[in-house]
């Protein structure tokens, strides 16, 4: 079942080892209106365990969408991208990765990894939060989430 179907808020994975880009993440798509569940992990081993349900996330969610960086330490935004990509129950999750690089070699690679979206972090505030709000209103709306099953 979706987890947004009826009156459940959409469900997102931010994975993401910046402990102020989490912060603010978390800050602006709470300010949002539809205020989606966030769970937070902090590199691609952990993200994989949380999408299996294996532990320490045994209780974990299927999320509506996952927000990704790249660069991050064990397991990079790249290797998990192709992992999901490469795996039937998880490739249907749609990818939206959300990075500091705007280097054009990681944007092709990252279209050529299948993610949906490749964003650049804004450097500024008022630009971050449009680019949520732009996230929100495609990526997390009713009518653009994918059903996720749990």
């Amino acid at each position: 079942m979706s987890a947004t179907s009826g009156n459940a808020r959409p469900r997102l994975l931010l994975v993401e080892d910046n402990p102020a880009d989490v912060r603010l993440t978390v800050e602006v798509f709470g300010e949002g209106t539809l205020q989606p569940r966030i769970d937070v992990v902090s590199d691609g081993i952990e993200a994989l365990q949380y999408l299996r349900g294996e532990p320490p996330f045994a209780a974990a969610h299927v999320p509506d969408l996952i927000l990704l960086d790249l660069n991050m330490p064990r397991m990079d935004g790249r290797e998990l991208l192709a992992v999901l990509k490469a795996d039937r129950a998880l490739a249907r999750i749609p990818v939206v990765v959300l990075t500091t690089s705007s280097a054009p070699t990681d944007v092709a690679h990252c279209r050529l990894l299948r993610a949906e979206s490749v964003i650049s972090k804004p450097v500024d505030l008022e630009g971050f939060q449009r680019v949520v709000r732009a996230i929100e209103r495609f990526w997390l709306s009713m009518s653009n989430v994918r059903p996720a099953e749990s």
